[in-house]
This record gives C-alpha cells, structure tokens and sequence, in this order.
C-alpha cells in the first residue's frame, strides 16, 4: 500500500502550534501505523520557534497531550520520531528564510531519497496565506525540477467574496489550480463522504432524491461549547463565516449535487460548483424573513454554567456578532425547484451534534388519519449522523399491535463502526492521505469557493446595516424561538431535535 504513493517531504508550517499538535501531527502518525506512508518520507516543522530536532520531536510527540490521550505505543512513538525535523525561521515569508528552507529540504531528500516531491501545509495566520507561497515560489519550491510541489491552505479562505478571489489569484500566479489543496476536515469524515454512495449507488433512493418526493432537506451543526478564551478570534468572524460558508454549504453540496459523470475530483467538484450556482440569492431586504442570527446569553450546557458572550474575554460589550444563525433557502434547478432548505448551526447549544435529515412527503390521502394523527405529520426520515456516533437511520410509520390502526414511528439504523473493526479514520488522516496522492477530490476548488462566498455575501452586508435584528438564545438551548418561524407554511414539519443516539428518546433532549 505504502509503495503507491510517491516518495515525499510533508513540510507544516506552523508546526508548534495548536492545530499541528492537537490534528495534524497525530493524523501523520496515524497515517505511519497504518502503513500508508510512502516508504521514503519525512516531515519538517517550521516555525518562529527555536528548537532543534530533538526538542521538537519531544514537543510534539513525547509531551503531547493530544498523543498521549490515544495511548499510542512508545515503541511505534520512537521509530516515528527519526522521520521528524525542524526549521526555525525569524520570518515566514522571508527570503532568506525561503533559502533556509529549501537548503534543508535539499538535504532531507538526499538522506531519505524523497527527491523533489513536496507537500507544504499552512498551518499559520491568514494573513501569511498568498505571502509563504510568493517566498517559496522566489527560491523556485512551487515548482521543483523533476519533482512536485503542493499547497494546502486552512480555512478560513478569504473574509468575502472580493477577499476570497484575490487570494485565489494570489494562490494561482504562482501555484497550478490543480496543485492547491484548500481543506475542510468536514468533508473527511466518513459520513459526508457516504452521502454520495448512499445517493448514487442505491437504486431505492436515487429516483426519490428530488422535489416530487421530498418536503424539505435540514442540516444541523450544532456545539455545546462556547468561545471560551478565544473571543477576540471569534467576534472577527461570527458562525455564519465560521460554519456555513466552508463546511454546511459542502455538506449541502454532497446532498443536493447532480450526479457526476465519475466518480473523479473533476466530475464531482464540477456539480459542487453547478449547485452552487443554483443556489437563489437572499437579497438585502429578504434577509430578515430567510434568516435568523442570534447570539447566546448566559445559561448552563452540558459543559457547566456558560457566561455570556459578550463577557467572555475579548469580546466588546455592544457585539454584534453571532454565535448562532439560521436559515431557509431553495435551490433553483430542476431537481429542487420548491424544496426548501434549512440549515442551522450554534453555540452552546444542547448537543455537540451535525447531522443531515431529509424529510418525504406524505402519501397524498391521509386514510389512516381517523385513528390519530399521525399522518397529518411528515415522520418519514433518513437521518445521516455526520457526529458523533457516525451512521443513518431510517423513520417510518408501523401498525401498533392490537386493535385498530394506530401508527408508531419505528427505524432501522446503521452504525459505522458495525461496519469494520478497525477505528473509522479521522478526517485529517484522510485528508492528508489524498493530498499526498495528488487526488483533490475531498477539497474545495476555487471557484466553488468563491461561488459560496457570493452566496453569503448579501446576508453578511445586510446585518453590517442593521437590515436584520440579533435575536437572543439562553446557553443550553436549541437557539432563538424566532428560528421556528422559518418553518411556517409548512403543514407538520419543523426543525428534528436531535438525540443522544440515533435509535433512543428521539423526541427530548437528554441533559
């Protein structure tokens, strides 16, 4: 397995911080006991941070709490360690820095025989996104003799629209398209990648994925946890940035797609970009009625007593920003005309939970109806459970025994982890293992992601001027009454309080 993939040097910038520690450097490790490696590989550290080899390898793998909690073998630990290396440097993006750099990798792939192949990962500030790639492309890393070179860049991808397209010309004057890598770790995990299998590889789903049989699609991203310390980040970007812009338009975008032609990145990332395009457009004096904002005041959740946001640290008394939005929206295209969606994400919210539901129509005579009212409801789901406990379940009505006919809910559910016995990969170990098969099938183009952007633009201007009121929620709730709102007009449907589990007390929330 190891053997297909090139041999390669995974350059992280940024490598002492906290995303390196906590995702990156235990999904490189996962990568090594699995034995997905290629034989000949090293990875390079590069920070602002003085260290040497040794003391890096001690940081991030022997004092690592985040590898220490998955009680990994030392052993395994030890033999990882000799494939790590560090470079400090005074300046991300300096030229002699850029030198420094390539100097040592130089060096790196005489000793390990990686050759030219790299991949550099931009664990950094935004800020530094168009400004590291211009210092490696100046000592000639964009574009190695007899080698390869690609780009992965974190979120968030620009601020708007206008940002985010002057990134992507930033990116593309001195990297291919096709060699950068913008990731979202929602779309490596298992569930979100299944909702393609689940739609085009099932002949009982994929003639019912459309408007003459759905009622509505909803998708929910919820958190029980606050800003905490990290207001001063937060209140820069707010949920609707955070959330909906990357990582719930992708998911909506696996639900709602057309289906490709392959099942390649060209194809799939083709019909992203289509449904994207077909998204209508929540215009200024429209946002108030299709979308809800909300910030969480103080309240108890799951992980204690919550203080207000606007007393957590760093965040101004008068904020405006929002820990919560809601909205409802149609795709305009054949295949969804008058289905409308609804997506939702929050803080300190009940549950850490995202999740898909799609909701069919009821049959069109109710003749059970004089024996309760059941089928006045739309209770027919498919739940995909993105996390925790990844799976699906489906909601249908049965006969109650005994007299009559009195119709229950019951389901069938699915649990990923019956399907193998080995530990369902995290999203960044598949992630990074596809980038470094040069497959960018699981990342987002640019143009799809400047597409979002123009999506969501419109909403953000119109709360800038005050078009659109900030609702408040009580921490440990589903959010603002005013979110319900968005489902009148539609007879028995409203937003599926998730459980605890797929199959368990369904209708309540477990504290």
């Amino acid at each position: 397995m190891a053997n297909q993939l090139d041999p390669h040097i995974l350059i992280i910038y940024g490598a002492s911080g906290d995303l390196a520690q906590r995702k990156l450097i235990p999904a490189v490790f996962d990568l090594y006991r699995g034995g997905y490696l290629p034989e000949k590989f090293a990875l390079l550290g590069a920070s602002r941070t003085d260290y040497t080899d040794e003391a890096f390898r001690e940081k991030v793998l022997f004092e690592n709490e985040f590898m220490q909690d998955k009680g990994y073998d030392e052993e395994q630990l030890k033999a990882f360690s000799k494939l790590l290396f560090y470079q400090d440097l005074k300046a991300y993006d300096g030229p002699e820095d850029a030198k420094k750099l390539k100097a040592k990798l130089e060096k790196l792939g005489k000793r390990f025989g990686t050759g030219s192949n790299y991949i550099f990962y931009l664990s950094t500030p935004p800020k530094l996104y168009s400004s590291i790639p211009k210092a490696l492309a100046e000592v000639g890393l964009n574009k190695p003799e007899n080698g390869w070179s690609r780009l992965v860049v974190e979120k968030p991808f620009g601020y708007n629209e206008e940002s985010a397209k002057q990134l992507n010309e930033e990116l593309q004057s001195v990297f291919r398209e096709n060699d950068i890598y913008r990731i979202d770790h929602y779309l490596g995990k298992e569930t979100v990648q299944n909702l393609l299998v689940t739609r085009f590889a099932n002949g009982f789903f994929e003639p019912l994925w459309n408007r003459n049989y759905i009622q509505s699609v909803q998708i929910t991203a919820a958190e029980t946890v606050g800003v905490g310390s990290r207001g001063g980040y937060y209140d820069e970007s707010g949920a609707l940035r955070d959330m909906i812009q990357n990582h719930l338009l992708q998911v909506l975008a696996h639900v709602a797609m057309e289906p490709p032609i392959r099942a390649d990145a060209y194809s799939i990332r083709g019909e992203k970009m289509k449904l994207f395009q077909s998204l209508r457009e929540i215009k200024g004096d429209e946002v108030a009625n299709y979308v809800v904002r909300g910030q969480y005041d103080a309240g108890t959740t799951k992980e204690g007593d919550v203080e207000a946001y606007r007393d957590a640290e760093g965040v101004p008394d008068d904020s405006m920003t929002e820990t919560y939005v809601a909205m409802k929206f149609f795709i305009d295209n054949w295949r969804w005309a008058g289905v409308p969606f609804f997506i939702r994400t929050g803080k300190c919210l009940p549950l850490k939970v995202t999740e898909v539901v799609i909701t069919f129509k009821n049959p069109p005579q109710a003749i059970f109806a004089g024996y309760d009212d059941y089928a006045m409801k739309c209770d027919n789901q498919l739940i995909m459970r993105i996390q925790p406990d990844e799976g699906m379940a489906m909601e249908f009505g049965m006969k109650v025994p005994g007299e009559g006919f009195r119709v229950k809910n019951v389901d069938m559910d699915f649990f990923y982890r019956d399907l193998t016995t080995k530990d369902v990969p995290e999203s960044y170990s598949r992630l990074l293992l596809d980038c470094m098969k040069g497959d960018p099938t699981l990342y987002a183009r640019g143009d799809s992601v400047e597409q979002a952007w123009a999506f969501v633009d419109p909403i953000l201007k119109a709360w800038e001027n005050n078009e659109a009121p900030l609702a408040r929620y009580t921490a440990g709730t589903w959010g603002p009454e005013e979110a319900d709102r968005l489902w009148d007009g539609i007879t028995g449907a409203s937003w599926r309080n998730p459980a605890e589990s797929l199959t368990e007390d369904k209708h309540y929330t477990k504290l």
